[in-house]
């Protein structure tokens, strides 16, 4: 089992005074991506879940979008690092290697890489207000290593009637997408058209890259979103609604898709 905490010693200050105790820590480390002899790119992420982010990651860097695409993910130890070895299906556009490790803050670090691929159709459902507010409350409650560290982010598919898919945690927001989007990729279950994407932390530019590379309909946020983010939603026609608070929250775009 991966290991996604850690135990490191801290001085806590109270009204007591200080005193030294343990304090669990989320864990983030390199994943190295290989195909055949070239390392595509070094990930800094949470253990787990190693070769959906890796699916989830080709979705957006590769011609990649259905299953059959992807001949093998295997997991090894290459380099004294964690590492995927990716072998692709024949005729599918491989990745351009990075050159650059990617943070575990940063999905897209560099403007070249800002792409967008064709639009998918997206659904016509109605996203219900009543829903939108519980969704946060539900992605919170599948946080298991959040509740021990509180410096995790999660992602996870919802229905249109809230029922959620599996949780997925990562220090990274953008990892979290991607290991939740990569299980779905390799359940067969894209383009998820009737699903709305859910996190924990704010929406930006890579987030809609990756929702509308997996062709969902919407995404519900807990923070807020960037104006570029905003725009993109509005482009590709996803529901957006963020800033989710139990009295109140905003939509961003989309709103004739979301009832009072």
């Amino acid at each position: 089992m991966p290991q996604m905490t850690t135990r490191r010693p801290v001085h806590r200050i109270n009204a007591g005074g200080m005193s030294r105790r343990p304090d669990d820590l989320v864990v983030e480390a390199p994943l190295e991506l290989h195909l055949d002899d070239t390392t595509l790119a070094v990930l800094m992420r949470t253990p787990g879940h190693d070769t959906e982010l890796a699916a989830g990651w080709l979705l957006v860097e590769s011609g990649t979008s259905a299953p059959e695409h992807i001949r093998q993910l295997r997991g090894c130890w290459k380099n004294e690092t964690d590492a995927i070895e990716i072998t692709l299906a024949a005729g599918v556009e491989p990745p351009r290697p990075r050159s650059f490790v990617t943070g575990a803050a940063c999905g897209v670090c560099s403007a070249d890489q800002l792409t967008l691929g064709p639009a998918i159709a997206t659904c016509e459902k109605v996203l219900s207000a009543d829903v939108a507010r519980e969704l946060p409350d539900a992605l919170r409650r599948g946080q298991r290593a959040f509740e021990r560290t509180g410096g995790l982010h999660a992602a996870a598919l919802a229905t249109y009637d809230g029922v959620l898919g599996p949780v997925r945690e990562d220090v990274g927001r953008h990892n979290a997408v991607d290991k939740v989007l990569g299980r779905a990729l390799m359940e067969g279950e894209l383009p998820a058209t009737d699903r709305l994407l859910v996190v924990s932390g704010r929406v930006s530019f890579e987030i809609v890259q990756k929702a509308v590379a997996a062709g969902v309909s919407g995404i519900v946020a807990v923070s807020a979103p960037s104006s570029m983010a905003v725009d993109l939603c509005e482009e590709y026609g996803l529901v957006l609604v963020g800033m989710m608070r139990r009295d109140h929250f905003n939509i961003y775009a989309s709103a004739d898709r979301v009832s009072a």
